[in-house]
């Protein structure tokens, strides 16, 4: 692990594939201006999510940690994360949606450690601390939630995307870096946004990736819960947007049973949602995950399942009805009458069993692809994993016989066995042949000149899903997204705006002398007019001070940032509602 990510236990059973993606949170990195974004957004919510969401919003707070006056450190957060048997990481915003969920598969919640820029308070596209700290980690301190959430992360992560969720995911990842960016041009974002919508629009028919995201979107993200006349929320999407939570409780957005046909339901990640889901209760999360589970290749197997794979274009992995898995790249099945007969993969492959793979039959072994056929022998009721060793005696499958195997579909293999492997149940799993040939008709599949021969046995394919059987077995570093979110631009005069924030939070915490706040907002009208946050904290410390004309002034300056910027008149209003109970009238 890397030294300077503070662990729990939990971080270190991470795989190095997953472990790429982490990095150090720089806590020096948020300046006075973050905090105080955080601060406000908080604030907010507590304020109005105490009332609409769903009891362990509330709770998790108190359980994981979250404070309201600052933002997280990762230190703090893996402590007590590692008490309710979670952990935490910081990444740099969105990342691949398979590392995603297999994060959560290990109980480790992903945290994009950016925090948005003030210009997106209400909300960013972009994943950042509030969302994740603030919207996931409170909620997985209910132990139902937080089993739904590993048990999506588990299932997720065997998901076979297509060749374009890919293409997609970097679309909307570098959109939402756009977006959140300062002064990004505008012809800029509307071409990210003109591909993410060319892609939606030629998507085809949806993978199992894709519908497991917008299940994950739908629950996780975007959720609500009870019931559709007066629903909690839940999602982390909503519990990290101070505009939508409460966009979301009115008769604008439609309230939707929730059920397994929100895997067909698209969302667009710039936009308010028009709909939401709404799940009875959280164990009924589980219920439909189950259901989606069960039509997954993950479970079905079969020629559906190995063509998935094949039209993935990416590392996947079969399993055998004798527990043999094979992972590498699919590129071709041969099929008779609806069923496998063989198969084949491109480049580097490993067979494994239980997850482990089998010595001798690493990539080194199989680096250039491997086939053979899947089925039952021509004529034989007795499939050759089911054959005891009186039977292989009697059908001559033994070690040292040369022998002509001629499965259904017309696939013969034709040589000199070697040796065999088992099973831990003593089934056959695979046999060894040297001067083999393989053909399919008059098509040769393997001939003798490449070497000795692998076949595996299995009278079916059980499962197919995406990524390895063994991730040892496989380099699956340098995986990481190729952009990088862009950081805030340091200029002498955003510099003097936060050293002014620093001073008012300085006077705040340490509960120092507040005489310097009416300079600091002289300099604020002066040199900052547009600046409305500051104004706020600045009437908040003097609310119960003697400086009552100060506090006039400071008003009447956010009543004309109302009129001057219509747009945040609403932030500004709901600033001071949390400060005052009955507003003093300006003059």
């Amino acid at each position: 692990m890397n030294p300077n990510i503070e662990t729990n236990p939990l971080l270190e059973r991470l795989p190095k594939h997953l472990q790429q993606f982490i990095k150090p949170q720089d806590y020096s990195d948020y300046t006075p201006i973050n905090q105080a974004v955080w601060r406000y957004v908080m604030r907010k919510n507590v304020d109005y999510l105490s009332k609409v969401a769903h009891d362990s919003y509330l709770e998790g707070l108190r359980k994981t940690g979250i404070e309201i006056d600052s933002i997280p450190s990762m230190y703090g957060m893996n402590r007590i994360l590692s008490e309710i048997g979670w952990a935490a990481v910081a990444v740099d915003g969105f990342i691949p949606p398979n590392a995603f969920m297999e994060f959560q598969a290990y109980n480790v919640l992903v945290i994009a450690s950016d925090i948005r820029q003030l210009e997106h308070i209400e909300y960013t596209p972009a994943p950042d601390i509030i969302h994740e700290g603030a919207g996931h980690a409170p909620i997985i301190a209910n132990p139902e939630y937080a089993e739904y959430l590993r048990r999506f992360g588990e299932i997720g992560c065997k998901a076979i995307s297509s060749h374009k969720d890919y293409q997609m995911y970097e679309a909307i990842r570098l959109l939402s870096i756009l977006k959140e960016a300062e002064d990004t041009p505008q012809e800029k974002i509307d071409e990210a946004e003109k591909a993410v919508a060319d892609l939606q629009n030629d998507m085809g028919e949806l993978s199992e990736m894709a519908q497991i995201r917008n299940l994950h979107w739908w629950t996780v993200e975007y959720g609500l819960i009870g019931n559709v006349e007066n629903p909690k929320i839940y999602g982390a999407g909503l519990l990290s947007s101070i505009g939508e939570s409460a966009h979301c409780m009115t008769d604008n957005v439609k309230k939707i049973p929730y059920d397994i046909s929100a895997a067909n339901q698209n969302f667009d990640i710039t936009q308010l949602q028009p709909q939401l889901y709404v799940t009875p209760n959280f164990s009924y999360l589980s219920l439909v995950l189950e259901e989606f589970a069960h039509k997954m290749a993950l479970r079905t197997g079969g020629l559906s399942g190995i063509k998935k794979l094949i039209q993935s274009n990416a590392l996947g992995t079969i399993e055998l009805s004798t527990g043999l898995q094979i992972s590498g790249v699919f590129t071709n099945v041969i099929e008779e009458e609806g069923k496998p007969v063989y198969i084949q993969t491109t480049g580097k492959t490993a067979l494994a069993y239980r997850e482990k793979e089998l010595v001798g039959h690493g990539t080194l072994t199989h680096p250039h692809g491997f086939g053979s056929p899947i089925g039952k022998l021509k004529g034989f009721n007795l499939a050759i994993e089911d054959m005891s060793p009186k039977d292989l005696q009697a059908y001559n499958i033994i070690e040292g016989e040369k022998i002509k195997l001629e499965f259904e579909g017309n696939i013969i293999v034709e040589g000199e066995i070697i040796t065999g492997s088992r099973n831990l149940h003593g089934e056959i799993i695979l046999i060894s042949f040297r001067n083999c040939t393989v053909t399919h008709g008059e098509t040769v599949l393997f001939q003798p000149e490449w070497g000795n021969y692998d076949m595996a046995i299995g009278k079916k394919v059980i499962s197919a899903f995406s990524g390895p059987a063994d991730v040892n077995s496989f380099d699956l570093i340098n995986i990481v997204p190729s952009t990088k979110t862009i950081k805030a631009k340091h200029t002498e005069k955003r510099d003097e705006l936060e050293h002014l924030y620093a001073i008012v939070r300085d006077i705040r915490t340490n509960k120092s002398d507040k005489t310097e706040l009416k300079s600091v907002f002289e300099k604020l009208k002066n040199n900052h007019p547009n600046d409305w946050l500051l104004a706020i904290e600045i009437a908040e410390l003097l609310k119960d001070s003697d400086e009552k004309q100060l506090l006039q002034e400071v008003l009447i300056y956010l009543d004309q940032l109302k009129v001057k910027r219509p747009e945040i008149a609403h932030l500004i209003a709901g600033g001071l509602d949390l400060i005052f109970d009955n507003l003093p009238q300006s003059r």
